[in-house]
C-alpha cells in the first residue's frame, strides 16, 4: 500500500491553452466526513493514513495541481469555460499502472471561475457522492467519489451553508468541450497534440493503426452509446448534457441537477434550468449523437483533407451507431422484461408496456421489479399485457441466461433530500445506511422503505445545480 500519492501529470505536457496552474484555497479546519474504502484500496492507498494524506494534499503548496480549460455548447449555445470550482491534484498511478485523475471539486476560485467563488456546498457534494457511487454499483461507467470534506466555513448561497469539497476520481476529465477549445486555438498543431494525447491515454491500442483518428471517433461513439443505454436502463436523467459535460472516457460526469425517474414519463425533465426539455429522458440518445457531431467537427481536417469526404465518413459512423443504439435498446428492454430470443413483435410488446406505464404513471424501477417477479396482477389494466408477456416467454431459450437489468434500489430524489436534511444536523447514520444498501442494488433483501415510490407530498419536481 502507498502512504502518499503517486502523481505523474501527463496532461501538463499539452500546450498551456488547455490548463492553468492552480491551487486549492487554504482551509485551516478541514475535516474528512466520508471516505470510500473500496476506492481507496483500488488506488492502493493506506486507509489508516488516508485522512491525513488528503488534508495535507489540499493545503500542500508543493503539489503541481492545475485546472483544465475547455469550451462547450450549453443548452445549444457555445461559450468558453473551464474548471471554475475544481483543481486537479494530479494523475495517480496505482500498482497495476492504472492512471486516475484525482480532482478537488469546490476547492476555491480558479482563472475560470468568472463571478463565482469556486466553492461548493457540503450538501451538493454529498449528493454527488451518493449518486455517483450508486451509478458505479449499478454497473454504469462513472466518475467516482473518493471522499467528502467539510471545509469548516460557511458559504453564501440563498442562505449561508456549510462548505464542502468532493474528492473526485476519473479515468480522465477530457471532454468534448476540451476539443472545442482546441479548435479555437491559433496554433494549428494544438488540436492534433490533444488528439494524439487522448488516443494515447484512452485508446492506446489504436495508436499505430491506419485511420486512427476515425477509429478513435468510432470508439468514443461506441462508449457514449453504451453509456446512454445504461442511463435509459435505470431511468437516469443527467439533466445537463452540455458538450462540456460529456467525458471522452465514457464515464458519467458532473452530477448537477440529475435525478432518477419515479413514475415513467419519457418527456420528464428535472433540471430547473432546462426550460424547453432539451435534456429530457427520451432526448438523451439524440443529444449524445449531437454532441458527438460537435466533437467530430473539431478534427475533420485530420480525418481527410477533403472536408466533404471527412463529413461523409463521420455521418456514416453516426448513422451506424444510431442503428446500433436502437438494437441495443431493444435487447436491454427485453432483458428488463425477461425475454430472450427474437420475435417480430418484441418492439410492439415493449412499446405497449411503456405506453401503459406512462398513462397510469407507474413507477419505472418498481414496475420492472414486479415484472421480474410476476407480481403485476394487482393492476387490472395490465392483465392483457401480462398475458402477452407470458405467451412471449414460452419462446425463451431456457438455457440462455437473462442479464440482471433491474435494480431494486436507486437513489430516489426524496430519500436523498431527507438524508441531506439529516446531514445538515450532523446526523450521518441514515447516510451511511443508504450508501451501504446502494452498494448492492440488485440484492433481494432491500428494505421496503427504500423501494417505495414517493407520495405526492414527497415528490421532487425540480433539481438544481446546488454548488
Amino acid at each position: 500500500m502507498q502512504t502518499q500519492w503517486n502523481f505523474q501529470n501527463s496532461y501538463l505536457t499539452l500546450p498551456e491553452i488547455f490548463y492553468s496552474k492552480t491551487r486549492a484555497e487554504k482551509f485551516p479546519n478541514l475535516k474528512v466526513l466520508l471516505r470510500n474504502k473500496n476506492l481507496i484500496n483500488q488506488l492502493n492507498m493506506e486507509s489508516d493514513n488516508f485522512d491525513k494524506v488528503i488534508i495535507e494534499s489540499i493545503n500542500n503548496r508543493e503539489i503541481n495541481s492545475f485546472s483544465q480549460a475547455y469550451a462547450g455548447h450549453q443548452f445549444g449555445h457555445f461559450t468558453i469555460l473551464g474548471d471554475g470550482r475544481a483543481t486537479l491534484l494530479g494523475e495517480h498511478i496505482n500498482n497495476k499502472n492504472e492512471r486516475f485523475d484525482v480532482q478537488l471539486k469546490g476547492s476555491g476560485k480558479t482563472p475560470y471561475s468568472r463571478n463565482g467563488d469556486g466553492k461548493g456546498t457540503l450538501k451538493s457534494m454529498l449528493r454527488e457522492y451518493i449518486v455517483s457511487e450508486a451509478m458505479h454499483n449499478l454497473n454504469i461507467k462513472t466518475t467516482r467519489s473518493l471522499a467528502i470534506l467539510n471545509t469548516g466555513e460557511k458559504i453564501q448561497r440563498e442562505t449561508f451553508e456549510e462548505g464542502g469539497i468532493l474528492v473526485r476520481v476519473a479515468k480522465s476529465h477530457i471532454r468534448v468541450g476540451t476539443f472545442q477549445l482546441a479548435s479555437l486555438s491559433k496554433r494549428q498543431n494544438d488540436i492534433k497534440e490533444l488528439l494524439e494525447y487522448t488516443i494515447n491515454r484512452l485508446h492506446p491500442e489504436i495508436l499505430n493503426e491506419n485511420d486512427k483518428y476515425l477509429k478513435f471517433f468510432e470508439k468514443i461513439t461506441q462508449d457514449q452509446i453504451n453509456l446512454i443505454i445504461d442511463w435509459q436502463r435505470v431511468g437516469f436523467i443527467h439533466g445537463v448534457m452540455n458538450t462540456d459535460n460529456m467525458s471522452l472516457s465514457g464515464e458519467t460526469i458532473d452530477y448537477g441537477p440529475c435525478a432518477f425517474l419515479d413514475e415513467y414519463n419519457p418527456n420528464k425533465v428535472f433540471s430547473s434550468i432546462d426550460k424547453n426539455g432539451r435534456y429530457a429522458f427520451n432526448n438523451q440518445p439524440k443529444i449524445a449523437l449531437w454532441n458527438l457531431a460537435r466533437l467530430a467537427e473539431t478534427f475533420l481536417h485530420l480525418i481527410d483533407t477533403n472536408e466533404k469526404i471527412a463529413i461523409k465518413k463521420i455521418e456514416n459512423i453516426l448513422k451506424k451507431y444510431e442503428t446500433i443504439y436502437h438494437d441495443l435498446w431493444l435487447k436491454m428492454m427485453k432483458d428488463k422484461i425477461g425475454v430472450n430470443q427474437n420475435h417480430e413483435k418484441d418492439k410492439e410488446l415493449i412499446r405497449e408496456l411503456l405506453d401503459l406505464m406512462q398513462i397510469y404513471k407507474l413507477d419505472y424501477t418498481n414496475t420492472f421489479v414486479k415484472i421480474k417477479h410476476n407480481n403485476l396482477n394487482k393492476f387490472d389494466f395490465m392483465h392483457e399485457w401480462i398475458s402477452k408477456l407470458n405467451q412471449r416467454r414460452k419462446l425463451n431459450d431456457k438455457t440462455k441466461k437473462i442479464n440482471n437489468a433491474n435494480p431494486k434500489i436507486i437513489p430516489r430524489n426524496h430519500i436523498i433530500e431527507n438524508i441531506l436534511d439529516d446531514c445538515s444536523k450532523e446526523n450521518y447514520k441514515e447516510l451511511n445506511r443508504f450508501i451501504s444498501l446502494l452498494n448492492d442494488p440488485y440484492n433481494s433483501d432491500i428494505p421496503d422503505e427504500y423501494m417505495k415510490e414517493p407520495t405526492n407530498e414527497e415528490k421532487v419536481y425540480q433539481t438544481f445545480c446546488g454548488t
